[in-house]
């Protein structure tokens, strides 16, 4: 098994860093400062293609695997632009992955294009406040009516909600008191959102203040019969299909979050001189950045290892866990030694690392906390009993 980059891959790496050269780190500065979505970031990836990367070429995208994809987003992050640009087309990349496998011929003509031509943009309809990670358990219903579902309920931590135009939207189309199996009875959608008929409400947050995250609160809203994905009350079992990509992906943006501190303290380590020398030559600075390398590199190979597996059709599942939690705890840790060998610059906006750490926090939460990921590899791995 050979993780080393071929020469496409060192191209697409080359290609997407190209673009993110014209969004500097004082772009992403500003940016969150002030908020507003990086439309014109987004567009310069949907002008290039990228926003497709796997997508089938069938349907307007590059047909690339997780693999590439994963190499695309620790370029974009480790730009400087961090979670903030990562985030900005994150579900562009994983989200209809469930699309691409389960719905029908005109379905992908009319969903999967849009999206990877960047015409469209999409959010993530499936965290509720009383559920959390507990999928199997979402209340927000979706009854049939006629040739349309009327859906009601509340979403919440959906991002991009604010400039999308579509929503993946997970929701129970069977009660729970009439399912045999935790994980029946939930459905999969792909609709427009149509702000009139939906309440959208911003979450103020500490960090990437340019993608937004969002309450969604559904009264009696309609989705035709046509925008379901797949079989009714199996829509858990298709949404697995975007889950397990997204943790590679974050995982990947993680590393490359961290990437970009430990550039900065690098940097800042060399020039900055205390008593007379750099205090990079001191070893009590030296130490913490090589353990942060290290970390870093040893996370990469296992995002590797779990992305060649899905694009391969391996079993995915304690791969992708393992890959989000060890990249999360190292972007982290980078993130926070960034900060730490700056001392009191480190606290400064015009340093950067004070917002790489404030977005380091992301991956170690979303969209699995750590001990979920744990808990789920001791389970799967280890044979312990399910604790969750």
């Amino acid at each position: 098994m050979d993780f080393s980059m071929t020469e496409e891959q060192h191209a697409i790496r080359d290609a997407v860093a190209a673009i993110c050269t014209r969004f500097d780190e004082n772009y992403w500065l500003e940016k969150d400062r002030t908020g507003g979505f990086p439309d014109d970031f987004y567009n310069s990836l949907a002008d290039a293609g990228w926003l497709g990367i796997c997508i089938p070429q069938a349907y307007g995208g590059s047909g690339l695997g997780i693999t590439e994809a994963a190499i695309m987003m620790r370029t974009i992050a480790a730009s400087g632009g961090g979670m903030s640009a990562a985030s900005a087309v994150h579900i562009n990349i994983f989200g209809l992955n469930p699309v691409a496998v389960f719905g029908t011929e005109e379905q992908k003509q009319r969903m999967l294009r849009p999206m990877a031509e960047g015409k469209e943009k999409a959010c993530f309809g499936v965290t509720e406040p009383d559920a959390g990670l507990n999928t199997t358990q979402l209340k927000v219903r979706a009854v049939r009516d006629g040739d349309r579902y009327i859906v009601n309920g509340q979403k919440i931590w959906i991002s991009t909600a604010q400039v999308a135009d579509r929503i993946l939207l997970l929701a129970r189309t069977t009660p729970l008191d009439k399912i045999k199996r935790p994980a029946e009875g939930l459905s999969l959608f792909y609709t427009k959102l149509d702000r009139t008929r939906v309440k959208i409400k911003e979450i103020d947050k500490m960090g990437r203040k340019a993608v937004d995250s969002n309450e969604l609160f559904f009264e009696d809203y309609e989705i035709p019969e046509e925008d379901r994905i797949g079989e009714e009350g199996r829509g858990f079992e298709y949404i697995l299909h975007g889950m397990n990509p997204e943790r590679v992906l974050i995982a990947s943006e993680a590393i490359g979050l961290g990437n970009a501190a430990l550039r900065h303290a690098s940097k800042y380590a060399a020039e900055r001189v205390v008593f007379n020398r750099p205090i990079g030559q001191n070893q009590a600075i030296q130490h913490p950045l090589a353990k942060c390398w290290s970390e870093l590199e040893a996370a990469w190979l296992m995002v590797m290892s779990a992305a060649w597996s899905y694009d391969n059709g391996k079993s995915v599942g304690v791969a992708a866990n393992a890959a989000k939690y060890l990249a999360g705890e190292a972007g982290y840790n980078a993130c926070q030694t960034a900060v730490m060998t700056h001392g009191g610059f480190g606290y400064a906006k015009e340093f950067h690392v004070e917002r790489f750490l404030r977005e380091s926090l992301i991956p170690r939460i979303a969209p699995v906390s750590r001990e979920l990921a744990l808990s789920f590899i001791a389970e799967k791995e280890l044979g312990q009993p399910k604790s969750y």
